[in-house]
């Protein structure tokens, strides 16, 4: 389900001619975030419009790894260590966008005291992991 209101439906569709794609597939894109929290910070966006992290189920577990592994791919070919970088989403009401992206932020290391805490994994803040 897409809208013409949500930006990232509009990169996804390739409506949006000022964002560059790194990386496309069937299921997600990837390009640099706007606001950047480290030297590199990227979100991977979902074609398919869900709202969050809470829209998905098992039969997304898939999707969800094959998003983190390009994002850390991408990091590997810009030359940083997936080591000291950040994969993960933001849960609601933390969602400045409502479709679910993913996060990758490297190096950790050297974010400001202030986005560390808001990307903290937390109540806020999942990684896949958790």
């Amino acid at each position: 389900m897409s809208g013409d209101n949500c930006i990232f439906c509009n990169i996804t569709e390739g409506r949006d001619s000022n964002t560059v794609l790194e990386v496309e597939n069937d299921e997600f894109v990837i390009f640099k975030d706007i606001k950047p929290a480290s030297q590199h910070h990227y979100l991977a966006v979902t074609k398919e419009h869900h709202k969050s992290l809470k829209d998905l189920n098992k039969s997304h577990e898939g999707m969800v790894t094959r998003m983190e592994e390009s994002l850390k791919d991408l990091l590997r070919a810009k030359g940083m260590s997936t080591e000291d970088a950040l994969f993960g989403f933001h849960l609601p009401p933390f969602i400045t966008v409502n479709h679910l992206h993913m996060h990758a932020i490297a190096p950790r290391s050297q974010m400001r005291f202030h986005t560390k805490l808001i990307f903290l994994p937390s109540a806020w803040f999942k990684t896949v992991r958790n």
